[in-house]
């Protein structure tokens, strides 16, 4: 089977789980096709993903001068397909989260993907998070190309579902992947009943090569590691608050913030406010094979998140046999189990973080082992890469396909 995916940014160091989706489906024998809007320029920090860059063909590489090309083409071959497909870009760009103009750039990049789908006989086209990237190939498909799907993560594509017409989009696709039950519950909102079936539950995966052979002995020293972008949603202001609280208390212990992001520089600030300078190390953008040390040099993993959907970060963490502190958020608590494989708080609550940072901190080795263990069963049993990548090749397959 030849398919392609389409993605705004790839590879990008904060979404390798596109990456092992992808090599995990040509290890099931499907060809993809790589296209992406952008990326060829971003720094890297994993070889794994300058490879898959080099393997990728980006749209507006040349500018939106690029496009214009394309655009006269398809105009011309498929007058009556463009103008369909420019009532859509129309409609979809009717109380949208961006002013319509995007939406006829939006028209102009699917004229391009098109060809570049026709040219290699794609049969079937599966793009990730149901924001542009999902309106590309929608218009792709009016435009003649084939079918589509995608996968929606959230909290972005649920915070403003309206606006990004998510609704329309499950309607037009072949089928619509969810990482968590959460997730596919949102979903529900959107459609109608009718509609309900094309949503399918698609778990991100972790290849074996990623756990297989690390180290079981848990790091001597009293450090947790939290992994994610600088952002408002994952709350690590919240996390340097609880740190003030511990340190306050005059509880040893050492944070690491491994990642970057916009909110750096107030994080920064915070952290020289309550003098944690010897505390909380933040590291910048690192490579999985550096996240997977961080990890491994810790206690446990700690995430505040506000809004998720389901981060990849913890099953990596539990994959590792790392219990996880995280809040009631999305589709956590589907994975994460309070007192079994991690701590489960309340979002936005710097007490509780507090508390269940003291706690684990607190436990002794054999009672981390055992809950690092369990994490592990659970994340092997739900989140294996080869298994979900079949589950997608069994839907690619579907009729509706």
């Amino acid at each position: 089977m030849r398919i392609a995916y389409f993605i705004n940014q790839y590879p990008k160091v904060s979404h390798s789980f596109i990456r092992r989706e992808i090599l995990a489906l040509e290890r099931q024998g499907v060809e993809v096709q790589r296209i992406a809007l952008r990326g060829w320029d971003a720094e890297l920090h994993d070889a794994e993903d300058l490879a898959e860059r080099g393997k990728t063909r980006y749209v507006l590489q040349e500018g939106v001068r690029g496009l214009l090309k394309p655009l006269v083409e398809v105009i011309r071959a498929r007058p009556k397909a463009f103008l369909a497909a420019l009532r859509l870009a129309l409609r979809l760009g009717w109380r949208a989260d961006r002013p319509w103009p995007y939406h006829l750039v939006y028209l102009a990049e699917a004229c391009r993907v098109v060809q570049w789908l026709q040219a290699s006989a794609a049969e079937h086209v599966h793009a990730h998070f149901g924001t542009n990237s999902t309106e590309v190939v929608m218009l792709a498909n009016a435009l003649g190309g084939p079918t589509y799907s995608f996968t929606v993560h959230g909290p972005e594509e649920f915070d403003k579902a309206q606006l990004l017409h998510l609704g329309e989009k499950v309607r037009g696709a072949a089928f619509v992947a969810a990482v968590s039950s959460f997730g596919r519950s949102q979903l529900y909102r959107w459609v109608a009943h009718e509609h309900w079936e094309k949503v399918k539950v698609v778990h991100c995966g972790l290849e074996r090569s990623f756990h297989e052979g690390a180290a079981l002995a848990l790091a001597g020293a009293p450090r947790l590691v939290c992994v994610g972008r600088l952002c408002e949603q994952k709350g690590q202001l919240l996390l340097i608050e609880a740190a003030q609280a511990l340190a306050s208390r005059g509880v040893a212990f050492e944070l690491v913030l491994a990642g970057d992001g916009e909110l750096r520089g107030p994080i920064e600030a915070l952290i020289a406010r309550h003098g944690l300078q010897a505390q909380v190390r933040i590291t910048g953008w690192i490579s999985s094979a550096q996240v997977r040390d961080e990890i491994l040099a810790a206690r446990a993993l700690v995430l505040p998140s506000f809004a998720e959907g389901l981060p990849v970060v913890i099953m990596e963490a539990m994959a590792l046999r790392r219990p996880v502190l995280t809040t009631y958020v999305a589709g956590i608590p589907e994975l994460v189990r309070e007192g079994e494989n991690g701590w489960l708080f309340p979002a936005g609550s710097v007490e509780a973080l507090a508390e269940a940072m003291l706690d684990c901190l607190q436990q002794p080795a054999e009672v981390l082992h055992r809950m690092g263990e369990a994490a592990y069963q659970r994340v092997l049993k739900r989140h294996d890469i080869d298994t979900e990548a079949a589950r997608l090749v069994s839907h690619f397959k579907e009729p509706t396909c």
